[in-house]
C-alpha cells in the first residue's frame, strides 16, 4: 500500500506511543508515561545505585521518550529522596535503614498511583528494588488484587526479617507486599516503620519470576510453602524465553484480560550485558532475552507499570557504566512499545 493518499500528501505513521495506547487495555492516558526518578540507595549497602535514574536521565531517557511519541509528566521533588534519611535510623532487629526505606517507599508509592490513577504508563527508575514497595502500592491502589506482577530479576527479593541474612531491605520487598512479614518489633513501643504497607496488595498467585539464579535456601522454601511460580535460568535455557514469558503470563493472566506490573532488576541480566549493577550473577539473561521479555509484555496491551532499578553508576569503568545505562533505557523503551521493525 503506498504511504500517499490520493492528494499526493504523506501520510504520517502512528507512533510508538501511539500504537501502545490503542493496544492497551488498561490506560485512559497511555500516550504519556509518567515517569518516576528514585535516587535512593538506603535499601543496600552499595553507594552509587542513587545516581541510576540521574544517569539514564542524562542519558536521554526522556528524551527518547517523547521521541517515541510520549509525552512525558514527571514526578517532582526527585532530590527529596537524597534529603530525606532521618538523622537517627537504627536498625530494628537486622533490618538496616528501616525507616528510610519506609519513608521513600511511601512517597514513591504515592506518586506512582498518581500516575496509575491519571491512566498514564507508569514508569519507575531506581535506586534499588527496596523501592518496588512503593511503586506496588501504588499500583495496586489503582488496580486492585487482580494486578499481575512479572519480577524479572536474579534474585528472589522474598526474604523476610526473620530470614534475611544481610538485613538488607533491596531484598525484602515482596515479603512486605504478599504479607508474609511479621510485624517489626523495634526499641519499646516504637511502631512497625512498614505498617502502612498493604499486606497482601499483591496475591501470591499473580507473582511470577523470570530470570531468577540466586536464591536463599529460607527463600526456596517461602516460594514452595506459598506456590508462587517461578522460572529460573534452568527454564529459560530449556524452553527458550519465549516459551518461558508465555507460560509465565498463562500462569498470572491466562486470557491477558489483567492487568500487568514489571519489575526489571538490571542484575536479571548477565554481568556481561549490565556490569554496572551491585549484585551481579553470571549465567544471566543475554540482551535479546531481557529485551524479549519487555517487547512480549508490551505487546498484550496489558503493561500498566514499569520499575527499572539498580542501575549503579559507581560500579565499573566508564564504559562499564555507558553500557549498563545504554541497556537499562533500551529495556524501558522495547517495554513502552519499540519495535525491531
Amino acid at each position: 500500500m503506498s504511504p500517499h493518499n490520493n492528494r499526493g500528501i504523506t501520510a504520517s505513521a502512528p507512533s510508538d506511543a501511539q500504537l501502545m495506547a490503542e493496544r492497551s487495555k488498561f490506560l485512559k492516558n497511555g500516550a504519556t508515561a509518567g515517569v518516576t526518578c528514585v535516587p535512593f540507595s538506603g535499601g543496600q549497602p552499595k553507594g552509587g545505585v542513587d545516581d541510576g535514574p540521574v544517569e539514564m536521565v542524562r542519558f536521554g531517557m526522556l528524551d527518547q521518550l517523547q521521541g517515541m511519541g510520549y509525552a512525558v509528566e514527571l514526578s517532582p521533588g526527585m532530590d527529596k529522596y537524597r534529603t530525606m534519611k532521618p538523622a537517627s535510623d537504627p536498625a530494628i532487629g537486622v533490618l538496616k535503614n528501616p525507616r528510610y526505606v519506609s519513608l521513600a517507599a511511601r512517597r514513591v508509592a504515592e506518586q506512582v498511583r498518581e500516575h496509575c490513577a491519571a491512566g498514564r504508563m507508569a514508569v519507575t527508575l531506581g535506586g534499588d528494588h527496596s523501592i518496588a514497595m512503593g511503586t506496588l502500592v501504588g499500583s495496586t491502589a489503582v488496580y486492585g488484587d487482580d494486578l499481575c506482577v512479572v519480577w524479572v530479576d536474579a534474585h528472589a527479593d522474598i526474604n523476610t526479617p526473620e530470614t534475611s541474612e544481610s538485613g538488607n531491605l533491596h531484598g525484602c520487598p515482596l515479603a512486605y507486599i504478599l504479607g508474609l512479614c511479621e510485624p517489626a518489633a523495634g526499641a519499646g513501643e516504637e511502631e512497625d516503620p512498614f505498617a502502612w504497607v498493604p499486606a497482601g496488595c499483591v496475591r501470591t498467585d499473580r507473582l511470577v519470576y523470570i530470570g531468577l539464579r540466586d536464591v536463599d535456601a529460607a527463600e526456596k522454601t517461602l516460594l514452595r510453602k506459598h506456590g508462587i511460580k517461578a522460572f529460573s535460568m534452568h527454564d529459560v535455557d530449556k524452553h527458550g524465553i519465549g516459551r518461558v514469558v508465555e507460560m509465565a503470563l498463562d500462569h498470572v493472566n491466562r486470557d491477558r484480560s489483567l492487568p500487568v506490573h514489571v519489575s526489571f532488576d538490571v542484575d536479571a541480566l548477565d554481568p556481561s550485558v549490565a556490569p554496572a549493577t551491585g549484585t551481579p550473577v553470571r549465567g544471566g539473561l543475554t540482551f535479546r532475552e531481557g529485551h524479549y521479555i519487555c517487547e512480549a509484555v508490551a505487546e498484550t496491551g496489558c503493561l500498566v507499570a514499569l520499575d527499572l532499578v539498580e542501575v549503579n553508576p559507581a560500579l565499573g569503568d566508564p564504559e562499564s557504566l555507558r553500557q549498563t545505562v545504554a541497556v537499562g533505557c533500551s529495556l524501558v523503551r522495547c517495554s513502552l512499545g519499540e519495535r525491531l521493525l
